[in-house]
């Protein structure tokens, strides 16, 4: 199966398939049908680790889906922007996760944070983004980060690339459509006990924070399809120097 994933690799970019001065792409129909289930569901439904009543570090993702870029086959429909992580970082390293980071005193909220670490990560303009959602907080243990996750609509793109070598290694845009294919999903197995969903990404695999929280935001807009929980894959040893 070709997964259509494109990648910026450290020196390159993902240019949009829209033009400069093109009228903004409009939301597709599932992310309307996503906004109005999210009144339906708890916080659990996202993570089963929600911030304690002492808080924790204020951070922000941003999920970011959008048309195809350049190069992509027509009917491939929407994508998502992922980062992969320098493999040289003390925590996390080469792991596939959501632009996003800490909170700075500077940002407005947190809404502001997603985008501003989206810039710095990838390099989209934050004006081309159409902020459709913030999600529930959710918590991170071991690193005590209370992360809210802001849902984006790439209205429209413009190119992205590695900014900071030091900390993102690669920038990924992921059809949906590869997401979705039950051959690409799995569960995850740690040897602390963790199991969770897994996505096969040809070379690459996104597990985690980031995993469970792209499966669930994929159940909400009804794509999801039904795949063999069965299968399981042990993390990757060059995951394992860092957590999830």
């Amino acid at each position: 199966m070709v997964s259509g994933i494109a990648h910026a690799g450290p020196s390159g970019s993902i240019d949009p398939s829209t033009p400069p001065g093109s009228a903004p792409v409009p939301r597709p129909a599932w992310l309307g049908e996503l906004t109005e289930r999210l009144e339906t569901v708890t916080p659990q439904w996202f993570s089963r680790f929600l911030p304690p009543d002492e808080g924790g570090r204020e951070s922000a993702v941003l999920i970011l889906f959008g048309p195809p870029p350049a190069g992509a086959q027509e009917d491939e429909g929407e994508h998502v922007v992922l980062i992969e992580r320098s493999h040289t970082m003390r925590t996390q390293p080469a792991q596939i996760a959501f632009p996003g980071g800490a909170r700075d005193p500077e940002d407005a909220d947190l809404v502001a944070t997603a985008l501003r670490e989206a810039e710095e990560e990838t390099g989209l303009d934050p004006a081309g983004v159409d902020v459709v959602a913030q999600l529930p907080s959710l918590f991170l243990p071991p690193s005590r980060f209370v992360v809210a996750p802001v849902l984006g609509w790439w209205a429209r793109p413009s190119a992205l690339a590695v900014r900071d070598p030091a900390e993102v290694h690669d920038v990924l845009s992921v059809p949906v459509s590869h997401l979705v294919q039950p051959s690409t999903r799995f569960s995850v197995t740690h040897p602390s006990g963790y199991v969770g969903p897994g996505f096969d990404l040809d070379d690459l695999f996104l597990w985690g924070f980031t995993a469970g929280l792209l499966s669930s935001v994929l159940e909400l807009g009804g794509l999801s399809r039904p795949w063999d929980a069965g299968v399981h894959r042990p993390v990757p040893e060059h995951h394992l120097g860092g957590r999830a």
